[in-house]
């Protein structure tokens, strides 16, 4: 045998052994980077080369992104290194089908183009070829690579050839593999939102949960509910801080439909009214695949049905406080008219019920303005004040009183002690009234006094109905105590209560 003949023998050997291992890398997973790094490795040890480059084609961007690389360094970078059909030798053989063979100074061919991230100059021989499916459609490209220079003989070229055609093959595995998982996985998500939107009582729980579990089946870097409300629309809830500021998602979700680079933004609308958007982004601009946009417009759908259920169950529950609360001051006022329908004066009783009427219609109106259903009882005590003193002229010192919220059903009954307090320090104080309002130590005070003449010497505050009434309404509603002391000049009124 001939040496032309034993070499010959000796690369169909080793041929067939590379052709074996490939096409076991190739069946042995379904992971594209494994193979494909298997695959790298096996190429560059059988071809004897000192590196292998496997690409795989994306048909979205026209690009072909590496996957695998044996023999050398390549740069880190955002992501990973991609080159459009048509660029460099690689590239070429992608466009045309073809193989590129060249045994010597590759980098000076025309077709040849330098790649930041990608050390190719110091190679001088390059055998590049299509991967190309069963169909003859494009799925990557590989070369191999070496540092001095090599003549590539023709089998070389067919066997590279034949082994892309394996890779191209591992490669429609994976991807559909990828497909199926994702799929599930958006199933997964869905069914997840479902039933968060079918169990949760709150809002915010709902939101939060549908935020999170759409970024993570669309592959997002954030998805962000935006909401629409009388001062325009703002981000209710995103998946993450990262990514773009709120006034920017709230921007895009105001201008929903939007489908652009790095961007989807779909509205949420319930029996055609919008309600808000649901606005997600990806990094460096990838544009979402059909699968993850059809996805986020179910998302859509299910959020704009949580909001509207929330929204109702919401209206539900304001509306039932609402009946509790007039409920109980209609009680309140009726009690108070029985207790004044038998006095001496049924002119003052009127007036005096009148009186205690509007300061408790002062605290629907501040609850009626509050979205946690509390009052700030500084708002309160300025307007019962200026309500009651109307043709006097007097207010209160402002600078006494401190920001102070209670709920609801505690502001009913500090507005009916104070109108009753206040009166009777406009009364018999002369008309010069302070008031201090604060909080310390656990505990809210009230304080109003005068600078009139002071408490009589036979005062009794159970005499007075009143002050009676009052101190009920301390003790009962608020669980405090009220003190009428003898300040000389003027007499001060204490009213105390726990804060919690």
């Amino acid at each position: 045998m001939t040496d032309t003949e034993v070499t010959s023998t000796t690369r169909a050997a080793r041929h067939l052994s590379l052709l074996s291992e490939t096409v076991g890398a190739v069946t042995s997973s379904l992971d594209l980077a494994k193979v494909t790094e298997a695959v790298a490795v096996a190429v560059a040890r059988a071809f004897g080369t000192d590196a292998c480059f496997v690409y795989s084609y994306d048909d979205a961007t026209n690009d072909l992104v590496l996957q695998a690389v044996h023999g050398t360094h390549v740069e880190a970078t955002a992501g990973p290194p991609r080159m459009q059909v048509g660029e460099g030798l690689t590239g070429w053989a992608a466009e045309t089908r073809q193989p590129v063979a060249i045994a010597a100074d590759a980098h000076l061919d025309a077709r040849f183009k330098e790649f930041p991230n990608l050390p190719e100059r110091r190679f001088q021989s390059l055998l590049a070829v299509p991967i190309l499916d069963r169909r003859e459609r494009l799925a990557g490209a590989m070369n191999v690579r070496t540092v001095e220079p090599r003549e590539y003989h023709p089998d070389e070229i067919e066997l590279l050839e034949t082994i892309a055609r394996q890779v191209a093959q591992a490669i429609e595995n994976a991807r559909l593999y990828e497909r199926s998982q994702r799929r599930v996985a958006e199933l997964e998500a869905l069914g997840s939102i479902s039933q968060a939107v079918a169990e949760s009582l709150y809002l915010e729980e709902a939101l939060a949960h549908i935020a999170d579990a759409a970024a993570r089946a669309a592959h997002a870097e954030v998805c962000a509910l935006v909401l629409d409300g009388p001062e325009g629309s703002a981000v209710a809830r995103r998946s993450t801080l990262d990514g773009p500021a709120d006034a920017e998602l709230a921007a895009l979700g105001l201008r929903a439909p939007v489908e652009e680079p790095g961007v989807f933004a779909v509205p949420l609308a319930w029996k055609a009214r919008r309600l808000g958007a649901l606005v997600a982004t990806t990094t460096d601009a990838r544009q979402f695949t059909p699968e993850e946009k059809l996805l986020l417009r179910s998302v859509a759908n299910q959020a704009a049905a949580a909001v509207e259920s929330g929204r109702g169950v919401m209206r539900g529950i304001v509306a039932q406080e609402i009946h509790h609360r007039v409920k109980n001051n209609l009680q309140t006022v009726a009690s108070l008219l029985r207790l004044r329908s038998g006095g001496p004066d049924p002119a003052r009783a009127l007036a005096d019920s009148v009186d205690r009427i509007l300061s408790i219609a002062e605290v629907h109106d501040l609850l009626t303005a509050s979205r946690e259903g509390d009052v700030d009882l500084s708002d309160l005590v300025r307007r019962v004040s200026a309500m009651l003193g109307r043709g006097i002229g007097t207010r209160p010192a402002e600078e006494t009183i401190a920001h102070v919220v209670v709920p609801g059903d505690a502001a009913t009954a500090v507005a009916l002690i104070f109108t009753e307090l206040y009166a009777n320090a406009l009364e018999h104080g002369g008309g010069d009234v302070r008031v201090a309002l604060g909080q310390r130590a656990g505990e809210i005070e009230l304080i109003v006094s005068d600078s009139g003449p002071g408490l009589p010497a036979d005062f009794d505050p159970a005499s007075s109905l009143g002050l009676k009434i009052a101190t009920a309404l301390a003790v009962d509603q608020l669980h405090g105590r009220l003190a009428i002391e003898d300040g000389r000049p003027g007499v001060v009124a204490r009213l105390t209560w726990g804060a919690g």
